[in-house]
Formats: C-alpha cells, sequence, structure tokens
C-alpha cells in the first residue's frame, strides 16, 4: 500500500485513489484539490483534463501538463486554508501550496483555487497565485517559525517561501 501524496496520512487507496479512478467523485473542494495534486504526483492528466470545470477546458494543454507531471517529482502538499466547499455546497476556496521538483532544482506553487460543483460533481474553475490577503499577524524574517520547530522564521518556512 501506498501513502496518498496528498499527505492526508492515509493510503493513495483509502484517500484520493477512488477519486483518480473515477470510481467515486471528490466529496469537497479541499478533497478535489488534494485530488489534483495527487494526479500531478501519479501522472494522471486526464483526471487533471476531467476536473476542470468544463466550460474552461478549452485551453487545457495536454502535452504540457503530460511534459509537467512527467518531469516533476511532486514532494509536499500544505492546505493553508478552505472557505465553503462542503459536501453540500455549491462553491469553494482553497489556499495550498505544493512544492516540487524539477531537474534537482526545488519549487513551490502557492495558490488560491475556486471550485465550483455542477450537477453534484465538484470541478477546479480557476486559481490565484500567491496568498490571500493576511488574516493573521505577519510573522517577521527573525521572528520564531509559527510551525514550532524553534528556528527563526527565516531559517524555516520563510526559507522556502
Amino acid at each position: 500500500m501506498t501513502d496518498c501524496p496528498c499527505g492526508s496520512g492515509k493510503t493513495l487507496e483509502a484517500c484520493c485513489g477512488p477519486y483518480l479512478s473515477g470510481a467515486a467523485p471528490a466529496p469537497t473542494a479541499e478533497a478535489l484539490m488534494r485530488s489534483r495534486y495527487s494526479a500531478f504526483a501519479v501522472k494522471n492528466v486526464d483526471y487533471l483534463h476531467d476536473t476542470l470545470l468544463p466550460e474552461t477546458r478549452h485551453d487545457f494543454n495536454r502535452e504540457h501538463v503530460t511534459d509537467w507531471a512527467n518531469n516533476s517529482e511532486w514532494t509536499g502538499l500544505e492546505v493553508r486554508s478552505t472557505e465553503a466547499g462542503g459536501p453540500q455546497g455549491s462553491d469553494g476556496v482553497v489556499e495550498f501550496v505544493a512544492r516540487f521538483r524539477v531537474q534537482g532544482k526545488d519549487y513551490v506553487h502557492h495558490e488560491t483555487s475556486t471550485f465550483k460543483k455542477q450537477d453534484g460533481v465538484w470541478y477546479y474553475v480557476d486559481g490565484i497565485m500567491g496568498q490571500r490577503p493576511r488574516t493573521a499577524p505577519k510573522v517577521g524574517r527573525n521572528d520564531p517559525c509559527p510551525c514550532g520547530s524553534g528556528k527563526k522564521y527565516k531559517k524555516c518556512c520563510g526559507a522556502a517561501a
């Protein structure tokens, strides 16, 4: 059994696997976002296409996405916030940070994504790169890292951002 790439702590089969295989639809916007991350990790380009809102699929570049998936190693996902997007909802927003490596170099993809449910199925609509407006106090570079490591923010989580 393989751990799910989305970082849930569950196996792929008990987490994103049923969504990726088409056996079940993602029940929430966050579950869809996590499964889309997992789709990149397991190179399931069809899932990435099929979970786009149908009216936004016209600019999906299958060749580019396939190349990116095949040449990337997905190394971690952090869900920063979720707004709405529950099982009974129709719209949702998820802010996340995805980490990946290409040709030995580490990258960070920070996005706030919007999701919409149509006919009982959640779809990815679009995303804005970067963080949402701040709702918590700003952490200074020399302040202790909020992750609890005991290191300065600039030497810990701030170093990857």
